[in-house]
């Protein structure tokens, strides 16, 4: 049965999913295991700063991937891994225990799926802990664009005609991101507003819907769902 988000209305929604961010990884941990986090591109991206501060040695500790990459060079701009380093939210000298990207410069995509797969397998045994999202204005997470039947992949699939360029992206796939113990997703902003207002009603069209232990963080106040 899917499952509604807890929402998180915070004046400084980035500090907030921060925050909390930072207390699901905190929780992974205390499980024993290297926790592992999934993070985003685009603007939920920004949470990333305040967690790995509020962490502090723990960061070392983290297992880290992402939940969706475009096919393209790291030094392109549109490559959420480059992002991440090129806006500080990682940083080449305060490094996780592991990072594993899903899509290295040159790659073919079905080589990406291949290696990811394995690593996934290998170094993350096979799952992940903590996901960090961002919300589309249509409702996508990761690469998971609602209209459209879901990628075919195990944990990771390879998308061909993404409605938003670059066309074709890597991502993981609705099954792994539903095992997780945790989602965060921060969307603010008002461009967000609609697509805020169909996850709170349970649009089923959305993957969101889908995951569990979802918390929603955003400024935007929204009517109650009936």
């Amino acid at each position: 049965m899917d499952e509604r988000p807890r929402v998180v209305h915070a004046d400084d929604p980035v500090r907030a999913a921060g925050e909390l961010l930072a207390a699901a990884v905190t929780r992974a941990a205390e499980q024993g295991a290297a926790p592992r986090l999934a993070i985003p591109g685009g603007s939920a991206l920004a949470a990333l700063g305040p967690a790995r501060a509020a962490l502090g040695e723990k960061w070392s500790r983290v297992r880290l991937t992402w939940v969706d990459e475009r096919c393209v060079d790291r030094a392109d701009l549109a490559s959420n891994r480059g992002e991440a380093y090129r806006t500080g939210a990682l940083l080449a000298e305060h490094a996780p225990a592991d990072e594993l990207p899903l899509f290295l410069d040159g790659e073919a995509p079905a080589d990406a799926v291949a290696r990811v797969e394995a690593a996934l397998e290998a170094r993350f045994d096979g799952g992940l802990d903590v996901l960090l999202l961002g919300l589309g204005e249509d409702g996508h997470v990761a690469s998971l664009f609602p209209g459209r039947a879901p990628p075919e992949g195990r944990r990771v699939a390879h998308v061909t005609a993404s409605p938003k360029p670059p066309p074709e992206r890597i991502t993981l796939t609705l099954p792994l991101l539903r095992a997780a113990r945790e989602a965060i997703l921060l969307a603010s902003g008002e461009s967000k507003r609609a697509a805020v207002a169909r996850l709170v009603s349970g649009d089923p069209s959305l993957a969101a819907t889908r995951l569990r232990n979802l918390t929603l963080v955003t400024e935007l106040e929204l009517d109650d769902p009936k």
